[in-house]
């Protein structure tokens, strides 16, 4: 058969092609064959292109099981702070970003540790009036579930004074009465991202209901295909969106229809508990799907937080709270009514469980909804699993929950700080927290990704993270994957939580042509995260990225 795109002269391994295989054919958007160079130089005519692999490692296109793209290309444009300590330092950028971008609008730093300014020294307004008092602006945690902002930001707000935020949320209030600066969880941060041109539209929790204006939809279009680009930049053609609503939907699937989309989209829809098991309906809003493109099918549900903010469920008391357990952002009852419900209805659950008591909730929705609507292939996701209890590990085979889970999240890792993440967690969770290879041993389906905009969004640097990952303290388990087990969780892992296992993550004829072209040696990122790096995107048999000086 005569193929549209040629590659030869490339390298593979055995997880994703027979032995031998160095080169590949691709004909309308599919594989058509694999072999060797000899074998698949038959397919090529004057119209092929060919591209010479000079012997870099030809893979399936990662798969990013978890991720924010609208918010993602929002960050695009803020000030990236992931790297940024201390008072000075901080007050350095954000003049220079300030220069970057004159005007009176409000201005964002985002990747920001709870230990930007010191150990024991948590944001605040005050502090960040002392870089400016006369802008607005706000700093955006690194897990998006907390945000400071100076006294300007919450004045123009309306929540210096404090604000009934809902449940799970909170303007937290200083001995003075007036808010210090601190946003905990997604109502409370949108009061101040609503400042913003996007008005809180790309909020994990937006309901996407109201009417958009052009000019707004156009911008917003413009960061989804930033977001698209910029995950093909790094290999990756397939994004499991861990947030959506209708508006989302739209803006997708215009981008979709007229092939911008860099992409393959997964979109849920994002529940609360006020929509109860009735809002699973809502989804009918999101209108058609594109075939092969963009895809819904699944609800998205937030049980808890995270241990930074104290805001993650437990199944025991935090160590520096006695009797507090956090809350749950659904009550049992209205949690498992909406998991029978969506399962009713054929669609796929993802619920963020960061607590071990919030996984323990989850599953328990899940074997409810078995229960209820009888066993089927649900595949139902835990997204983040951070702590879980050794016999709910046990849970998750049986019920068939695909664990998607974060590399670049462990305290330790990525950059982040051991501290105060692990005290606040406490102990006696260590030895099951992020449980990677306890999962994996479970033969439990396991899915990476990365959270992005919450950590960096390539699979080089994550896949590193969880080769290098240290335990915290001699007598902890070493949870860590061999580096096929983490390319398999970012390709057939990815695949199988997705339901495309019998068209991606894999090097066959007949599957999608997403692929990569790795330079470099997988093997050195057990040493360093520069070994490897993407050289050629592929996806549908379209050249999606190409790294410049090819």
């Amino acid at each position: 058969m005569p193929a549209d795109l040629v590659i030869l002269n490339a390298r593979t391994r055995p997880l994703f092609a027979p032995e031998g295989t160095t080169a590949i054919a691709v004909s309308e958007g599919l594989i058509v064959a694999i072999g060797d160079d000899t074998a698949i130089r038959a397919h090529i005519t004057q119209t092929t292109h060919v591209i010479d692999a000079a012997g870099c490692e030809l893979m399936p296109g990662f798969i990013e099981s978890h991720l924010h793209l609208f918010m993602g290309g929002a960050t695009l444009s803020m000030l990236n702070l992931a790297a940024t300590f201390g008072f000075e330092d901080v007050r350095t950028a954000f003049h220079d970003f300030i220069r970057e971008n004159p005007g009176d609008e409000i201005l964002f730093g985002y990747a920001v540790n709870y230990t930007i300014f010191g150990d024991d020294c948590r944001p605040d307004r005050h502090i960040l009036d002392r870089i400016t008092a006369d802008r607005p602006f706000c700093l955006i945690a690194t897990d998006l579930h907390c945000a400071w902002a100076n006294t300007r930001a919450l004045d123009l707000a309306g929540i210096l004074h404090g604000a009934d935020v809902g449940h799970g949320s909170e303007v937290v209030l200083g001995a003075d009465g007036l808010a210090t600066g601190e946003l905990r969880e997604f109502e409370a941060m949108n009061r101040v991202k609503r400042l913003s041109r996007l008005k809180g539209r790309d909020g994990l929790e937006y309901p996407g209901l109201a009417p958009v204006s052009e000019e707004d939809r156009a911008h917003d279009r413009a960061l989804i295909r930033l977001a698209g680009d910029y995950c093909a930049r790094h290999g990756i053609t397939t994004a499991v969106n861990m947030d959506g609503n209708p508006h989302q939907a739209g803006l997708m699937r215009d981008l979709a229809q007229k092939g911008e989309m860099a992409v393959r989209v997964s979109l849920p829809l994002c529940l609360v508990e006020s929509h109860g098991p009735e809002g699973v309906a809502r989804i009918e809003a999101f209108g058609d799907e594109v075939p092969g493109w963009l895809g819904f099918g699944r609800i998205k549900l937030f049980l808890d937080g995270v241990y930074d903010t104290w805001t993650a469920l437990t199944v025991s008391d935090y160590p520096d709270r006695p009797g507090y357990r956090a809350e749950a952002l659904f009550a049992p009852d209205i949690y498992n009514a909406i998991c029978i419900e969506a399962d009713r209805r054929g669609l796929q659950i993802t619920t963020h469980a960061v607590g071990d008591g919030a996984v323990r909730a989850a599953i328990d929705g899940y074997e409810a909804a078995a229960k209820a609507n009888g066993a089927r292939d649900a595949r139902h996701r835990i997204e983040h699993i951070d702590t879980i209890t050794p016999e709910d590990l046990d849970r998750l085979k049986p019920l068939g929950i695909i664990a998607s889970m974060q590399p670049v999240h462990p305290p330790g890792s990525a950059g982040l700080p051991l501290e105060p993440t692990i005290t606040i967690m406490g102990r006696d969770r260590w030895p099951t927290a992020f449980p990677w290879r306890m999962i994996h041993d479970r033969d439990v389906p396991l899915a990476f990704g990365t959270d992005w905009p919450v950590s960096p969004i390539s699979p080089l640097y994550a896949i590193h993270c969880a080769l290098v990952r240290q335990p915290w303290a001699a007598d902890m388990p070493d949870q860590r994957l061999t580096l096929d087990e983490c390319l398999a969780a970012y390709t057939t892992g990815g695949a199988y939580a997705d339901f495309s296992e019998n068209r991606r993550g894999a090097l066959r004829p007949g599957y999608d042509a997403d692929l990569v072209l790795i330079d470099g040696a997988l093997a050195g990122l057990a040493i360093s995260p520069d070994a490897a790096q993407v050289s050629v995107t592929i996806c549908a048999g379209r050249t999606t990225y190409e790294r410049p000086g090819q």
